[in-house]
């Protein structure tokens, strides 16, 4: 449930790109959301991080009478493209991230987090308001706002969920879910979940029949958990990093093939890994070694 620090930094992205176009419009409530009152404050957004939000620490609702089971998920449409948090490519903690220009085709799979009550209200990096209590999700790479489905590995539950903030820039995380669409999917109480993130183009989700409310796990394998350290067309490249890691007790070390573009590509990925805790403190071992940022592998 951390989520990074980042929003100035993407406001000022955010400025560049919106100029002097005065106040965005705030996004009026979506099909499919709960009507749920706004905090009662202004979001001072020139403050920085540190004293920005009334909570130190992220947390989630005690419980307070909210049936997320029986909430309707957004509906998929299609909307412009805000002006806010869109800019490509952008530069967050010394990463650089390029914004798809859709969401259509978009399909990986890795590690989801959530947030909650700490930012419930506040602006997300398009200028509407965080709301804990709806579907929505934040993506380093999906446009704003953009539609997405999100599969838990673990159990096979899904939701659809509307990309309108950027995140998470934490280790390893490549969705940041609302506390509404963590609960839906089974990813609280727990923190963290193996999904599957697909992108959705609004005009072919709408033409299919729509989904139950009530979402029921499909049976699915259990997903193994890797972390991909390199991949090389050389095997003698791959196998002098696959020899250097075992030497550092990483955990099992493995070489496997993979068809990239017509070529055959050797990559040595960790695991599998017993959870994602062991994958973040495998993570610092990699970084303290020097190598190039791990990417997490579900299978």
């Amino acid at each position: 449930m951390k989520r990074a620090g980042i929003f100035l930094v993407l406001l000022g992205v955010a400025a560049m790109l919106g100029g002097c176009a005065g106040s965005p419009s705030r996004g009026d409530r979506r099909e499919g959301e709960t009507t749920r009152s706004r905090a009662p404050f202004n979001d001072d957004i020139n403050r920085p991080q540190s004293s920005r939000y009334r909570q130190s620490e992220d947390s989630t609702p005690d419980g307070d009478g909210i049936d997320i089971a029986s909430m309707p998920e957004p509906v998929p449409r299609s909307e412009p493209r805000s002006r806010y948090g869109n800019k490509s490519p952008y530069n967050v903690l010394g990463q650089t991230y390029t914004v798809l220009p859709t969401a259509a085709g978009y399909d990986e799979r890795g590690i989801a987090s959530y947030y909650g009550s700490k930012f419930h209200g506040y602006m997300t990096s398009d200028f509407e308001k965080y709301d804990m209590y709806a579907f929505s999700a934040a993506s380093k790479v999906l446009p704003l706002p953009s539609y997405a489905r999100v599969t838990n590995l673990e159990n096979g539950k899904s939701v659809i969920v509307r990309i309108n903030d950027r995140g998470p820039f934490a280790e390893n995380r490549i969705i940041d879910l609302s506390y509404a669409a963590a609960v839906r999917i089974g990813i609280w109480p727990k923190g963290t979940g193996l999904v599957e993130v697909q992108g959705i183009d609004p005009a072919r989700e709408n033409a299919e029949p729509p989904l139950p409310i009530t979402v029921t796990a499909q049976k699915v394998g259990t997903p193994r958990l890797y972390l991909q350290v390199g991949a090389f067309g050389d095997p003698a490249n791959a196998e002098r990093l696959a020899t250097r890691l075992r030497d550092q007790d990483v955990g099992a070390v493995r070489v496997v093939d993979a068809q990239i573009g017509g070529r055959t590509l050797k990559r040595v990925q960790i695991g599998p890994l017993a959870d994602v805790d062991a994958a973040d403190r495998v993570t610092e071992k990699i970084n303290a070694m020097g190598l190039p940022h791990a990417q997490v592998a579900v299978q």
